[in-house]
């Protein structure tokens, strides 16, 4: 038998006659690990989901163990032997583990029509066991965490007997134990001969765990070859066309001295506790603490979503009395959450109403209360055009089909659109592939040099260091430490984040 188990050849994608995959030909080895990278729109959804079933290629053939292989929808991909652990895992939260396992094949009391629980419980249990699961069958999955459920999903993808396993960016809601958690599990799965696909935009974890790899750049295999012929720079130059000589850029502007934000003594039993904080003019304060630190409680509860216990909130010099979300936008402050897909976007919404809803007030006739259309069309086109978000008609597509990096760019371009002059954005950059992180960075310089305070709160102290003229420290609710640029040490601040272990 051949060592390869799979094989793309010649694979072509159009949708309404605008190409997406052009001509991918690529082999997969029994029993590997293949890294896909590219970056967002670059086609290793399309690719993925051809593979799945859930759309036909337009032209080309794919061969598994050697044979013809032509999947008509999703069921054909599970009889296959592929499945697939999504970044928006396909649970049903309101069932069962053992319910979810076995959902389209439950197990019966012999010829009876009815549910044999204790066989269902019995085999869900052996599965669980594989993943190192110590959970009740019978646990509804909404009581799940998320690294539990992304086992939950790996152990479903065991009871199917999967040979082929693909991760789509398996690590963005996991904590750091859960990520290696979840690593020591793809180590188990491949020395039992699985062959698992590993998308992700953190490269550093594509060169840990694959033995080849295989870049996309618009729609067309750029770069593949054994892991061993690639770094993270050859990556990211293979993504974006170009060698990038600096992940961040220049700073266009230095902070002032005015301040536009102070928290002074900020008390929230069980969330945080006596929270000093100074942000000035123009200046980008970074906030870096482990999952549970309190960092995004603590936005929550600047931009009104939270209340507190104790302590002040001064923008501007003046005491904050009544913190409300609206108050806030209308005072100039925005807040860029880090759920963007349930809480920063409208996904069903068109490109242009999620881009105006936070705007829309000052496109309002004073008098006649109504929206001046021109103009705020013209903003649009313009907010689309800066921030550089790749979609044919904002005006009618809607967010839910755009890339990541894009939905970002909108999630960013709705709150450029109020013109803030404190913003805070909690994990900007979080499942967006490095060309648009960049794009991302720049805006963010470009909203600072514009005088805009910026709290930058982010898990990544790569990206803090490179981005912020301060970096505070959480953890437990408190401050643990402040870092001026000068000081910077990845060594120093994590130790700082991990002072209560260390100790």
């Amino acid at each position: 038998m051949s060592d390869l188990i799979l094989q793309f050849k010649d694979i072509h994608k159009s949708f309404f006659g605008v190409p997406v995959l052009k001509g991918i030909d690529l082999d997969v080895e029994r029993g590997s690990t293949v890294g896909l990278v590219g970056e967002n729109g670059a086609g290793k959804s399309t690719l993925m989901n051809i593979l799945g079933g859930v759309v036909p290629p337009t032209g080309g053939e794919m061969l598994l163990n050697g044979q013809p292989y032509l999947p008509e929808d999703p069921g054909d991909a599970d009889h296959a032997g592929i499945a697939f652990i999504h970044q928006e895992l396909n649970l049903f939260t309101n069932l069962s583990i053992a319910e979810n396992f076995f959902i389209s094949d439950f197990p019966t009391a012999g010829r009876m029509p009815l549910l044999n629980r204790r066989d269902l419980n019995r085999r869900a249990r052996e599965y669980l066991q594989l993943v190192d699961l110590e959970l009740s069958p019978d646990m509804r999955v909404e009581r799940l965490t998320p690294g539990e459920r992304q086992l939950v999903e790996v152990a479903k993808a065991l009871s199917m007997d999967a040979s082929i396993i693909i991760f789509d960016e398996p690590t963005t809601s996991l904590t750091t134990r859960e990520t290696e958690r979840l690593f020591e599990l793809i180590g188990r799965l491949h020395d039992d001969g699985k062959t698992i696909i590993y998308i992700s935009h953190i490269l550093k974890d594509v060169l840990r765990l694959s033995d080849a790899v295989a870049v996309l750049r618009d729609g067309s295999l750029v770069a593949t070859g054994a892991v061993s012929d690639f770094s993270i720079d050859r990556m990211i130059s293979s993504m974006v066309g170009r060698d990038i000589e600096h992940l961040y850029p220049e700073r266009s502007a230095p902070p002032t001295q005015e301040l536009k934000l102070e928290v002074r003594k900020l008390s929230k039993a069980g969330i945080c506790h006596q929270i000093d904080l100074q942000l000035h003019k123009g200046e980008i304060l970074g906030v870096f603490g482990l999952m549970g630190s309190g960092r995004s409680e603590l936005a929550e509860i600047i931009f009104g979503l939270e209340d507190y216990d104790t302590g002040e909130i001064l923008i501007d010099g003046q005491v904050a009395d009544s913190l409300s979300p609206t108050r806030n936008i209308r005072d100039g402050m925005a807040f860029v959450t880090e759920n963007r897909r349930e809480e920063g976007l409208m996904m069903e919404a068109t490109v242009s109403d999620n881009l105006t809803i936070a705007a829309l007030p000052g496109y309002t006739s004073r008098w006649a209360k109504r929206v001046r259309s021109s103009a705020l069309a013209k903003a649009v086109r313009e907010t689309v055009d800066i921030l550089s978000i790749k979609v044919n008609d904002a005006f009618r597509n809607e967010a839910k089909g755009l890339s990541g990096g894009n939905q970002q760019k909108v999630v960013l371009g709705k709150w450029l659109m109020t013109e803030p002059s404190i913003l805070i954005i909690d994990e900007p950059t979080r499942g967006v592939d490095v060309g648009a992180k960049y794009e991302i960075y720049e805006i963010i310089d470009q909203i600072a040099a514009r005088g805009t305070a910026v709290l930058f709160i982010s898990s990544e102290i790569e990206e803090l260091e490179g981005m912020c003229d301060r970096i505070m420290v959480m953890g437990q609710g408190e401050v643990l430490g402040s870092f001026e640029r000068a000081d910077f040490d990845r060594e120093t601040i994590l130790r700082a984040a991990f002072r209560e272990q260390v100790a």
